[in-house]
């Protein structure tokens, strides 16, 4: 059973930080790239960020550059999403995905993911 399991969101005010995390498990992660999507109340789901297997290729979306970084753990089969000056439209759901590589295919190829996560909800008040 694959599984990717998201933590860290919650309520902060605009202007503030972030971490989130998620965690894989089920099988070898270690060779696939992962990412962040968000989706806001009556919005379509948004690409945020994307990291190759080995974390030394990332991807943003224009959006949250130079506020978000994605990272991975060690182990490899952990990532983050560290966000800072955090504003009302990055209120949404987050969402964790993975799939095998190139990494640059969570942006280019979404509906070719087949691994997400539940979900952690973000919520920016102004």
């Amino acid at each position: 059973q694959v599984q990717l399991v998201e933590s860290g969101g919650g309520l902060v005010q605009a202007g503030g930080s972030l971490r989130l995390s998620c965690a894989a498990s089920g099988r070898t992660f270690s060779t696939y790239a992962m990412g962040w999507f968000r989706q806001a109340p009556g919005k379509e789901r948004e690409f945020v960020a994307a990291i190759s297997w080995s974390g030394g290729y990332t991807y943003y979306a224009d959006s949250v550059k130079g506020r978000f970084t994605i990272s991975r753990g060690n182990a490899k089969n952990t990532m983050y999403l560290q966000m800072h000056s955090l504003r009302s439209e990055d209120t949404a759901v987050y969402f964790c995905a993975a799939r095998p590589p190139p990494a640059r295919d969570l942006l280019r190829k979404p509906s070719s993911i087949d691994n997400w996560g539940q979900g952690t909800q973000v919520t920016v008040s102004s």
